[in-house]
């Protein structure tokens, strides 16, 4: 499968910003999980400063639950309790003006009452409050999030995913620009409003991170029962045609940028 020609850079994104970083974080253990979507159906749900991004004439919907490790701003060391928590996150991805590439959430659900509080606050993102679980095996992991607030709810998640090999004998890559993986995986833009009562309406922010390329292998799904992407609007009628498994990556986070 084959990405259209476009005129969007999709490296530029990718190398170290200018400017210091104002946080630093570690994402562990993640797993995409993504179906394909009518792309005029998913840029309804955007700002109309965002073109929603395709790939083979589709839109792409995620849904990533993994491990964060080691949050903490630039001046502070990592804090026990605090810096380690997980969380699950619901996304889509756009560009605005044919160029800059990026994710634009949907919905993120972090097990840490704190850290949903300061990225609401600081980082205009829809974060909720969810109890969540993850559990690795010899060759499954399964992730479990229960939201608890700010509504709608319910909205539970659980999924599990297998391995073929045992971990002595993965085999992890980075993905080739002008293929899918590419196109889901490496996204290092974010967007975001500060209107989180109805997001898509609000003044357009974006965010940068900085990490190296994702190493990853395909893994297959062996359950997911799903309520977070029902919640945020989104009706799956498909089996999703994109799983993939990361180890994680040590990630340089960079300040919003007011843009509108």
């Amino acid at each position: 499968m084959n990405q259209p020609p476009d005129n969007i850079d999709r490296i530029a994104p990718t190398r170290q910003p200018e400017g210091s970083p104002i946080g630093y974080q570690s994402w562990r253990d993640l797993t995409f999980i993504h179906w394909r979507m009518a792309a005029d159906e998913i840029q309804q749900c955007l700002p109309n400063s965002l073109t929603v991004d395709t790939f083979d004439g589709s839109a792409w919907v995620g849904l990533v639950p993994f491990a964060m490790r080691d949050v903490r701003p630039w001046w502070s060391p990592v804090v026990p309790g605090i810096s380690h928590f997980l969380e699950t996150n619901v996304r889509t991805y756009v560009h605005k003006d044919g160029a800059d590439p990026g994710v634009w959430f949907f919905s993120l659900e972090a097990s840490k009452a704190l850290a949903v509080r300061v990225a609401r606050y600081f980082w205009r993102l829809n974060y909720f409050y969810a109890e969540m679980d993850l559990l690795k095996q010899d060759r499954q992991i399964h992730y479990r999030s229960d939201r608890r607030w700010p509504q709608p709810i319910p909205a539970k998640s659980r999924v599990s995913v297998q391995f073929e090999q045992e971990a002595s004998q993965r085999s992890f890559q980075a993905a080739k620009p002008g293929t899918l993986d590419h196109f889901l995986v490496e996204r290092y833009y974010l967007y975001t409003t500060d209107t989180l009562d109805n997001p898509p309406a609000g003044r357009l922010y974006r965010g940068q991170v900085h990490h190296e390329p994702y190493e990853f292998c395909h893994v297959e799904l062996m359950d997911c029962q799903d309520e977070l992407l029902k919640q945020a609007g989104i009706a799956i009628t498909s089996e999703p045609e994109h799983i993939a498994y990361s180890p994680g990556v040590d990630v340089d986070i960079h300040p919003l940028i007011l843009l509108d």
